[in-house]
């Protein structure tokens, strides 16, 4: 079964727009969560423009799906995985100034560094996926890191879904094959929405879990979060 985590850096910034709390981060994680989601992803960055470090520390004690932080292994993620110790770690190379995650690790140039994080991560007790590029030269160098999973980055798959949906996800299709047999255990997340994603699930079938954020909340203002949430899981039945 592929798992469903919602990714509710949007809600934050909705509510960010204009102070206060409304919408409620945290409600609408626990309603998330009683509509159907099988896990909660959040992504801090510094400059808290969406999702907050105070927001991390509310939703961690209350959450009983699975919780995934994503972020830049810097002191201050590093500092919060181990004080509360997220049910997995996602380990992204973005730059400060970046607007969304764009681009997986070079896990060759980056593989000592990413070794002593995913140690470091692993006495906390998280498991740990790193965000990759669906390229095979990375993954063995990933899976010499320790990791646990890696996370595929499907921006390219979605953008060449509409014109050739077959070209489109035949390198992830190879490389799901290369961390399946190199023991990876596989997520995958940017820019899935309701048009491409059951075309992956049914093209890598052992694909773990999906992060699926800003297409979901997009849908939600039409079909209300309750139904799309379950709209998104029968995507991956």
């Amino acid at each position: 079964m592929t798992k469903l985590s919602v990714n509710i850096n949007k809600i934050a910034t909705l509510r960010n727009a204009r102070g206060g709390n409304n919408p409620d981060v945290v409600k609408v994680a626990l309603d998330a969560e009683r509509f159907g989601a099988q896990g909660i992803t959040v992504h801090p960055r510094p400059d808290e423009r969406h999702i907050r470090y105070q927001d991390v520390l509310d939703l961690s004690p209350v959450l009983t799906t699975e919780f995934n932080i994503e972020g830049y292994p810097d002191k201050r993620f590093m500092e919060m995985i181990r004080s509360i110790k997220p049910a997995q770690a996602t380990l992204v190379p973005d730059p400060p100034h970046v607007l969304t995650s764009n681009n997986g690790w070079d896990t060759i140039a980056h593989q000592s560094m990413l070794r002593d994080i995913v140690a470091e991560l692993h006495e906390s007790g998280t498991r740990v996926s790193i965000f990759i590029n669906p390229e095979p030269k990375y993954f063995e160098p990933a899976k010499t890191t320790g990791t646990d999973r890696v996370e595929l980055y499907t921006e390219p798959y979605a953008t060449g879904f509409p014109i050739d949906k077959h070209a489109a996800v035949k390198p992830y299709i190879e490389v799901a094959l290369l961390a399946q047999s190199l023991g990876l255990g596989l997520n995958a997340g940017h820019d899935l929405d309701l048009h491409n994603l059951k075309f992956l699930k049914e093209s890598i079938p052992f694909l773990d879990e999906v992060s699926i954020g800003h297409a979901l909340i997009c849908d939600a203002l039409y079909y209300g979060l309750e139904n799309t949430i379950q709209m998104y899981r029968r995507q991956l039945e």
